[in-house]
């Protein structure tokens, strides 16, 4: 059974009497175009925005951040270098390259190409033939690397992702979320510092043809240093992106955009809304006593809890939401308890929506206690479960 603790520090009672802002009114004021949308603060993991994050939708081209993400993990492991090359097949050359018509970096055929200087392509031309390359140079065939993509994205976290090619070409197989979009997005920035920056590069040349980056919002002196964007025919257009400003970072991904031009406009609207909404306000400070869990058949009957970092969030400038702590955790609490073990999670939710999930910790020893406190805890275990 999980239990849960319901925790009101001075800091969210001053909250809760001056405010009676609501989620919803917020919604009302700010109303993003796209069908499903994730706005998040880097540094808080603060949820700004979320409508249908979780609906599998067709990535298209954003597929090309998995296997960019692939790419880069291999490189940092070592089993290939920046210096690896590999021959651009026919395959490669026709379903990718200029006969396509698509997003390319014109590959020659049978030349060979750098594991580096295909990464850029795929980066900053979105260049189906560069993906292709790179899954037959790395996997032996698109299709054995499409089974990789979606066993590391199991790997990293991303739980309902499913790839079955490397670029995003249309293919119903293709699955994921805005949720997972961002994930990914936070996990490429977080792991791979050197290769993160080739995002925001602005052109990339290759056989000796001159392409700006794909991506026009890392043009436009907003901020916006990454990532991806995407169209699949009846979905609409879709974009992952991400922004740091003023020292506040948010990634957002959004899709069923209508055209281009709405996708670049609500982009920058949605970025700029979250930039100059909100500001970071403390929870609770590092060390602090958030609560107390009961602990059964212990030498104490509770064990104090304590979060082992700072717990802040990104809240609204005017009329805040209505802030709520929890913290949910398997009842019944055991025996012993050993200080610094993970006891449950604190839940910060704005309005009725959880924003941050942070793990709490024992902050004591908690011993076996004897039979006559078992045999009294049993009891009261007994009653709570018949109340």
């Amino acid at each position: 059974m999980t239990r849960i603790i319901i925790l009101l520090s001075a800091l969210i009672l001053n909250w809760l009497a001056g405010s009676g802002w609501s989620l919803a009114q917020q919604n009302a004021v700010f109303e993003p175009k796209a069908s499903q949308i994730y706005l998040v603060e880097a540094s808080t993991g603060t949820v700004l925005y979320a409508r249908g994050e979780n609906d599998l939708i067709p990535p298209a081209s954003l597929v090309k951040l998995m296997t960019a993400e692939f790419v880069m993990h291999e490189l940092k492991a070592g089993r290939i270098t920046e210096a690896t090359e590999y021959k651009v097949s026919e395959f490669a050359w026709r379903t990718g390259g200029a006969l396509s018509r698509t997003s390319t970096m014109f590959a020659a055929l049978n030349s060979n190409i750098r594991v580096i200087d295909l990464l850029k392509g795929v980066i900053v031309q979105l260049a189906n033939d560069g993906c292709i390359i790179l899954a037959e140079g790395i996997a032996g065939s698109e299709a054995k690397f499409a089974e990789l993509l979606t066993k590391r994205a199991r790997e990293i976290g991303l739980e309902n992702s499913v790839f079955v090619n490397s670029n995003g070409l249309p293919d119903p197989g293709n699955k994921s979320t805005m949720r997972e979009l961002v994930e990914l997005s936070q996990h490429i920035r977080a792991s791979y510092p050197d290769y993160f920056g080739l995002y925001k590069l602005e052109a990339f040349e290759w056989n000796k043809i001159f392409q700006r980056n794909k991506n026009p919002l890392v043009q436009q002196n907003i901020g916006v240093d990454g990532l991806a964007m995407g169209f699949s025919e009846g979905y609409g257009y879709s974009v992952v992106a991400t922004v740091e400003r003023g020292g506040i970072r948010l990634f957002l991904a959004m899709g069923g955009l209508k055209t281009d031009k709405e996708r670049a406009e609500e982009t920058r609207r949605v970025l700029d809304w979250g930039l100059t909404n909100f500001h970071k306000q403390v929870v609770f400070r590092k060390g602090d006593l958030i609560a107390e869990a009961p602990v059964f058949g212990g030498d104490s009957g509770r064990v104090p809890l304590l979060a082992g970092e700072d717990v802040d969030i990104y809240v609204p400038n005017d009329n805040p939401e209505r802030v709520r702590a929890r913290i949910t955790y398997r009842w019944p609490l055991k025996a012993p308890v050993a200080q610094g073990q993970e006891i449950g999670t604190l839940v910060i939710s704005l309005g009725e929506r959880p924003v941050r999930n942070i793990a709490v910790h024992a902050s004591t020893d908690v011993g076996t206690g004897t039979l006559t406190s078992k045999a009294f805890d049993g009891l009261k275990e007994l009653l709570f479960f018949w109340l």
